[in-house]
């Protein structure tokens, strides 16, 4: 009992250092020992932070019938833990529902109101009425203020910020999930958990109002925590919003990492999770001009709402006018308004592309309607960015190049880098017949975006430009080690002594699961196979 009792104090010691793998092989080796509740909850932790979902679920479901049998509260704990995890990991409602019930109904045994506040979170994570979140996450609130319980006060504001948004009460609701967070950040809370609760709702309200800014502004806040604890976006729904943030800001070779991770956390998902995750990656795919491989992950989630923009775009980008016709049109009236806003920039580039210029402008006046009715930058960007090509096709240059500097100040608010400088080309279309040199040094700017972000088909085609305007246009991307994040070079180093994905994450205090997400990309940029080739040209690259 002794050795037993050691080990579990070091894995809780562990899991407070943020020390994933020491506390995983802590609890495995006291759960070896004897398989009890706190050692396989632990456990569980720890998988879960080092992403490996379903042996973490596993875990806190045998934690859950030990502590039912001993500890009715902690068991209460559990599943509030599966609830909120089963809806967040693979959309499944239906377990999540039944496990926030069985929470519901254990904490009536334990008769402790804290407990009991903590279960109704549990059903107003899973509820389907906004309202009925508010009223629970409210009332879960006040328990907490009576009791002093922070943990529970940060994600019950949270949870409430979250639902006001959902009932259309969006400057109180942002108010009470940036409340929150602060909180969290400020060390009010004793979990880290608590961390990832609250900012992985505030994520997932930004990006449903393309709030990026906001994001942005949090996550140089989250620096420290991701710095001691990792990234908090563990579950595969709040990763790939946050990869999709990643690539909206420029931030692509993180994003890579983010929605890669996004994909394979959602595996094992049902569709609707998968579907998500793989419309973020084809974005970015897309934006780097890899256009072949965004559809193919794509194949599969057609008939996903969260799928058809991207698709739409890829069509358009591929030359299938008509496919990206069809397809917008077809969708229009089964959409929110960020998707329809997308949808009708993508129609309006397609009718322009198919030289129906009254079409592009009909598109362009739906999309400014839309954007005064929601009061959505996002969406003005893209109205006065659709309003300017439609002017720029009817020789209109002047009027066309007003509309689309506001089309780049909107985008530039937004923190949207490559949508700023696919607008400033689009700028120097306009300018260029009537003001030739700067309409240059814009498309040069452009350019250089282009070349930073690697979004090469739009980089190709503004070097094209500039050349046949007889400027010299040469590009001089990244090449070679340069195109790799500094942790991607520091774990390429080691992973060239020859050491496995675990002795590596272990040398950069870092999950094995983020290793095998920087080898992948590695191998990616590299245009390599293996990891003896990726050794190799390491050797090669410093003699």
């Amino acid at each position: 009992m002794e050795e037993i009792e050691g080990l579990l104090a070091a894995g809780e010691k562990a899991l407070g250092d943020g020390d994933w793998v020491a506390a995983r092989a802590a609890f495995g080796s006291a759960v070896g020992l004897e398989a009890t509740a706190p050692g396989l909850a632990g456990l569980g932790n720890a998988q879960w932070w080092l992403g490996d979902v379903r042996a973490a679920f596993s875990s806190w479901e045998r934690a859950y019938a030990l502590f039912r049998r001993s500890e009715s509260a902690e068991a209460v704990f559990m599943a509030l833990g599966l609830s909120l995890l089963y809806d967040a990991n693979f959309g499944d409602r239906a377990a999540a529902q039944g496990w926030a019930a069985r929470a519901v109904r254990v904490a009536a045994e334990v008769g402790d109101p804290v407990v009991s506040a903590w279960a109704s979170l549990a059903r107003a994570g899973t509820a389907d009425e906004a309202a009925h979140v508010a009223a629970w996450s409210e009332a879960a609130y006040g328990v907490a203020v009576e009791a002093g319980e922070s943990d529970l006060e940060l994600c019950a504001l949270s949870m409430w910020g979250s639902a006001l948004i959902n009932l259309g009460q969006v400057i109180e609701g942002t108010a009470l999930m940036d409340e929150a967070l602060a909180g969290a950040l400020g060390g009010e809370g004793v979990r880290p958990d608590t961390v990832v609760l609250t900012s992985c709702l505030l994520l997932r309200s930004c990006v449903r109002g393309a709030d990026f800014l906001r994001v942005v502004q949090w996550t140089r806040s989250l620096d420290g925590f991701i710095e001691r604890y990792g990234c908090p976006y563990l579950h595969s729904t709040c990763r790939a919003s946050y990869g999709a943030v990643l690539v909206a800001t420029g931030d692509w070779p993180r994003a890579e990492g983010e929605l890669v991770a996004a994909v394979e956390l959602a595996r094992d998902a049902l569709p609707a999770v998968q579907a998500e995750a793989a419309a973020f990656l084809a974005d970015l795919r897309l934006n780097q001009g890899r256009v072949g491989e965004a559809r193919r992950l794509l194949t599969g989630f057609e008939d996903r709402t969260v799928v058809r923009p991207v698709l739409a775009a890829a069509y358009l980008a591929a030359g299938e006018v008509a496919m990206a016709v069809s397809l917008v049109r077809r969708q229009l009236d089964d959409s929110t308004p960020l998707e329809e806003a997308r949808l009708r920039e993508v129609l309006g580039s397609a009718y322009l592309a198919a030289g129906d210029v009254a079409g592009a402008a009909a598109e362009a006046e739906r999309l400014s309607a839309l954007g005064t009715a929601t009061d959505s930058g996002l969406i003005a960007a893209r109205a006065a960015r659709l309003c300017g090509c439609a002017l720029l096709a009817q020789g209109k240059c002047h009027e066309a190049v007003a509309r689309l500097t506001a089309a780049q100040t909107w985008f530039g608010l937004l923190e949207m880098p490559l949508e700023v400088a696919r607008t400033r080309m689009m700028q120097a279309h306009a300018m260029a017949s009537y003001d030739p040199a700067p309409a240059v040094a814009e498309a040069r700017i452009a350019l250089a975006v282009f070349e930073d972000l690697g979004a090469s088909a739009d980089a190709d085609a503004a070097a094209a430009w500039l050349r046949a305007c007889g400027a010299t246009a040469a590009r001089v991307g990244p090449r070679g080690l340069g195109l790799l994040t500094k942790r991607e070079r520091d774990v390429l180093a080691v992973l060239a002594e020859g050491l496995p994905n675990p002795e590596i994450a272990a040398r950069l205090y870092i999950s094995r699961r983020t290793v095998e997400h920087h080898v992948a990309s590695i191998l990616s940029k590299l245009g390599l196979r293996n990891r003896t080739e990726a050794a190799a040209y390491l050797t090669r690259a410093h003699e």
